[in-house]
């Protein structure tokens, strides 16, 4: 089975480049096929995610060329087969952007219902509520698909009852082809809510007050082919940022928006971080144990919860006890038993986990439980002492491009093996650095 073996206590230190936002790429290219002519996409971060959105969006018939790595040219003039439906469809949270998409151009779908990580219960009730404000009929089929029609969608005013990043891409996306003027209030404010209506209006929408809580959108007949570049993904950056904090390193991020990240550097900073910021680059110093706080996760701009486990395992190697509270979903602290096993000192009560900092953690074989988490789990592995191994790495191959590669350019000893004689050879291999 595929697990990374990592060697931990070196500081990173170094230089690194951010990929594409894969939470902006799912929802622009799920948007793509709302066009009948050529859209090009460029900065798509080469991730097990997009992949297979890309083949559930090439199984309903539109065209898609792939001419480098990062780049998809797609053209959804020949789509025919309406429904979404195949087992990797289902493993993946974007895939209810083809609801929006689909429905506002050819005014039905029919898509699986999303999977992605166990994280807790993420419900598409505002999907829906916008879905029907619009005029459409839904409905849960028995198989687990949605299915969404409407003779005509209409504008409407929307209220959002919680912020839902998705259900306000996917409101945005029906919207744009929809007769007359919707107006969403209360809707998510995040940079790849900005993203994705900068992209739908180089396509000819007409969206304004993306990034703030009240949306427009005056829907128009049809879109066109256009060429667009994604955001750097501010996830993958944090995980870098808290990675250099936790391993008393000096990384420099460069391909980013340090805007989109002052959340997080706000807490660096507070608990004894040095952060330099330029147009496009951010680099983190930690020299000395860093000091303790507390945070809660919130919708942007507030702390984000796909950071939240990141943070931990730092708090948990800080000095003195933190408090961190998780107020978006509800099954986020799974990871803290991998992490006890490493020597953290963690106690979690309802939404709180309560972390009081140790000086050290230790090697460990742990599971990564999602996405996020694992990715601070081999964070909390890099700054452990001795060897450890993390399994279930698919979960976070949905989200990081190159992760061991882009870590060992900054000194850290992580491999990915498969056999157990690859293994073995990793393990002897930093053993012998070691000595």
């Amino acid at each position: 089975m595929e697990h990374y073996v990592i060697h931990g206590g070196n500081p990173l230190s170094g230089e690194v480049e951010i990929a594409g936002a894969k939470n902006a790429a799912l929802g622009i290219l799920a948007a793509s096929i709302m066009a009948d002519e050529a859209v090009t996409i460029e900065n798509v971060p080469d991730v097990s995610d997009i992949r297979v959105l890309v083949q559930a969006i090439k199984s309903i018939g539109a065209d898609v060329q792939h001419p480098d790595r990062h780049t998809y040219i797609i053209n959804g003039a020949g789509i025919q087969d309406l429904p979404v439906d195949n087992e990797y469809v289902r493993r993946i949270r974007g895939s209810y952007y083809m609801i929006g998409a689909l429905l506002g151009k050819y005014k039905r779908a029919q898509v699986a219902l999303p999977g992605g990580c166990n994280i807790g219960l993420r419900p598409i009730d505002q999907h829906i509520k916008g879905f029907r404000a619009l005029g459409a009929d839904v409905s849960l089929e028995s198989r687990g698909l949605v299915r969404a029609e409407a003779e005509e969608l209409t504008g409407a005013h929307i209220y959002m009852d919680v912020v839902s990043v998705g259900a306000t891409i996917n409101i945005v996306m029906a919207a744009s082809l929809a007769k007359g003027t919707t107006i969403i209030e209360n809707a998510a404010k995040e940079p790849h809510v900005v993203d994705l209506a900068n992209f739908l209006n180089s396509m000819g929408a007409r969206i304004k007050g993306a990034g703030t809580d009240v949306i427009r959108i005056k829907g128009v007949d049809h879109l066109h082919g256009t060429e667009y570049a994604i955001i750097p993904d501010q996830i993958e950056a944090g995980t870098y940022m808290f990675a250099a904090a936790a391993t008393k390193g000096d990384v420099t991020i460069t391909n980013v928006i340090p805007k989109h990240l002052e959340s997080l550097s706000a807490k660096l900073i507070e608990i004894g971080c040095e952060i330099e910021e330029s147009d496009d680059a951010l680099r983190v110093v930690a020299s000395k144990r860093l000091g303790h706080t507390n945070v809660k996760t919130l919708p942007y701009p507030g702390f984000p919860t796909d950071m939240q486990p990141q943070i931990a395992v730092l708090l948990g190697l800080a000095n003195g006890t933190s408090i961190v509270t998780e107020s978006i979903f509800e099954n986020r602290f799974k990871y803290v038993d991998e992490l006890i096993k490493m020597g953290a000192n963690i106690t979690v009560e309802s939404n709180t986990a309560i972390v009081t900092g140790v000086e050290q953690y230790h090697g460990a074989v742990i599971d990564a439980p999602d996405l996020r988490a694992g990715a601070a789990l081999v964070t909390a592995a890099l700054a452990a002492k001795g060897l450890s191994q993390v399994f279930n790495i698919h979960f976070i191959e949905r989200g990081y491009e190159d992760f061991p590669e882009k870590l060992r350019s900054l000194g850290g000893e992580i491999v990915k093996v498969d056999t157990r004689e690859e293994e073995e050879n990793a393990k002897r291999t930093f053993l012998r650095r070691a000595q």
